[in-house]
């Protein structure tokens, strides 16, 4: 796939349209939608990067047949190398493109209709873009029939100011970047493999003094997990469905964490950490299934952020 792009004037102070911004997804046996999803992220940027995890056979077809299109690039892993490796991947091929601006996505995220238009609107209005990190897009959990069609709400005529605001970390998937920045702040974390990825980016980032911000309006559709919903005493609780592996990434990543961006003294980061495993443990227990290999992996994460054990897990 060759680029064809004319690079604004300042590298950093943004793109003036989608066509100057190379979407990247990482995908991992995608499911057949995926192929009406990436019309909608063509429609909008200037160039589409997938990063296959070592899907195999099962999503050959799906992955070539995209691939044939114009301005699609596909990198296939033979192997899962994790979301850290895949995006750092992407983003080394946008740059051999010519392209200095990336849109992160997930393979499952829908993109609303105007979406990056919003995002580099939104940025233009930044009054710091020397020093920011990564621009989120807020999201919800509009069906994904109903996600193309729908406009950013309330955008239109909204301040600039107000169309944003300043928080920790935004999750990967809508995530607007420069190119020249993220080569500042470093790579994303491998060894973290999924999993609070993009939270330690974020956070990072921020210790080195730049800013991450999100919009007020959601963007996309996009959800965390498999949400389900509960009642429990007429209290309405959610649980996220993750499966073993991600409930040990999630509880191996998030302890390191905690030990590394904390501020706890003595160890406690460890304590805090052990706390918020065993509430997870509880929702497992009570709302989810595979109950018992859930609960061992949210425990050998545990342990293994505890001792700084990273990478695959074993």
């Amino acid at each position: 796939m060759a680029a064809s792009v004319q690079m604004p004037g300042s590298r950093r102070a943004g793109p003036a349209g989608g066509g100057e911004v190379c979407a990247i997804l990482v995908s991992y046996h995608p499911d057949p939608e995926l192929a009406v999803r990436v019309d909608a992220i063509l429609a909008q940027a200037g160039a589409l990067v997938i990063v296959d995890n070592g899907s195999g056979a099962q999503s050959e077809a799906l992955l070539e047949g995209i691939a044939a299109r114009s301005r699609v690039a596909l990198i296939a892993n033979r192997s899962n190398l994790g979301v850290a490796r895949a995006l750092n991947l992407g983003l080394q091929r946008a740059q051999e493109l010519g392209f200095a601006w990336a849109l992160l996505l997930d393979q499952d995220s829908v993109l609303h209709a105007g979406m990056l238009d919003t995002l580099i609107e939104v940025r233009a209005g930044f009054p710091d873009p020397d020093r920011l990190a990564v621009l989120g897009a807020g999201f919800d959990d509009v069906p994904e029939r109903d996600a193309p069609a729908r406009l950013a709400p309330g955008s239109a005529g909204c301040p600039r100011a107000e169309r944003w605001e300043e928080v920790e970390s935004v999750i990967t998937s809508g995530s607007l970047l420069s190119l020249d920045t993220h080569a500042a702040i470093g790579p994303f974390r491998e060894e973290f493999f999924i999993d609070y990825v993009d939270t330690e980016y974020c956070f990072r980032a921020r210790s080195q003094g730049y800013r991450v911000i999100k919009t007020r309006d959601a963007l996309m559709g996009h959800a965390i997990g498999a949400p389900s919903r509960h009642e429990w005493l007429g209290i309405a609780k959610w649980t996220t469905n993750h499966s073993p592996d991600r409930r040990y990434y999630i509880a191996r990543n998030d302890t390191v964490m905690l030990r590394e961006y904390g501020r706890y003294a003595y160890g406690s980061w460890a304590l805090k950490s052990l706390g918020r495993r065993i509430r997870t443990c509880k929702r497992i227990l009570l709302y989810e299934r595979m109950k018992g290999r859930k609960v061992a992996a949210v425990a050998a994460g545990w342990w293994d952020g505890v001792r700084g054990r990273l990478g695959p897990r074993g």
